[in-house]
């Protein structure tokens, strides 16, 4: 991931440049940071820029090599939408790269957002998938949380489901949110932390 230096009048006059020296469009790159520079006689900007392809490029290049290093083979997937990056992987062993209850795949995201968001200002949205495994698993949250807030009401009793990442725990609380009849809480630590569906006006 390389970093680019260009200087003008303005900041607009900067970003022109660097537009036409980097041949991308402003939607491709990332304004990392501004200076602004102030002399006797004239006063100037300077911006630090990144181009959101390299990165995607980069992205994909160390998720290769992770991949190779777990004697597996992947084709990637990648879509973006603004600053938004979406890759999912398709392997021939997704079983190792999913991990127990998604744990392989979330450290590999949590990895790649590290390196790529230390080199940034503003973090970037960086989603990794495996298979679509993540989008199943969201479905099956949102059907197994609304099964037990309905099995909550029948039962007139609260319920502690498995713990989960506090992605896993976001859909709970977002599918719940409306609910009439339960609300939900967090409870306990990580990594060990748990949804509770609780009965309103208890």
């Amino acid at each position: 991931m390389n970093k680019y230096y260009y200087e003008g009048k303005t900041k607009e006059q900067a970003i022109e440049l660097a537009i036409a020296d980097l041949k991308i469009s402003e939607e491709d790159l990332i304004v990392n940071s501004v200076e602004e520079k102030t002399g006797l006689l004239k006063k100037s900007v300077k911006i630090e820029v990144l181009n959101i392809n390299e990165i995607i490029s980069y992205i994909k290049e160390t998720i290769n090599e992770i991949i190779k290093k777990m004697n597996a083979e992947a084709n990637l997937e990648v879509r973006r939408r603004e600053e938004n990056i979406s890759i999912t992987i398709f392997s021939d062993n997704n079983a190792i790269l999913i991990g127990k209850n998604g744990k392989n795949v979330s450290a590999l995201q949590l990895l790649i957002r590290q390196i790529v968001n230390s080199k940034l200002n503003k973090p970037l949205s960086i989603i990794i998938d495996v298979g679509n495994y993540k989008e199943k698993r969201a479905k099956n949250i949102e059907y197994l949380a609304k099964k037990l807030a309905r099995e909550a009401y029948k039962t007139k009793t609260e319920i502690t489901m498995d713990s989960m990442n506090s992605y896993e725990r976001r859909i709970v609380h977002s599918v719940l949110a409306d609910d009439k009849y339960v609300y939900t809480e967090s409870t306990g630590e990580e990594p060990n932390r748990k949804v509770v569906i609780k009965l309103k006006g208890e």
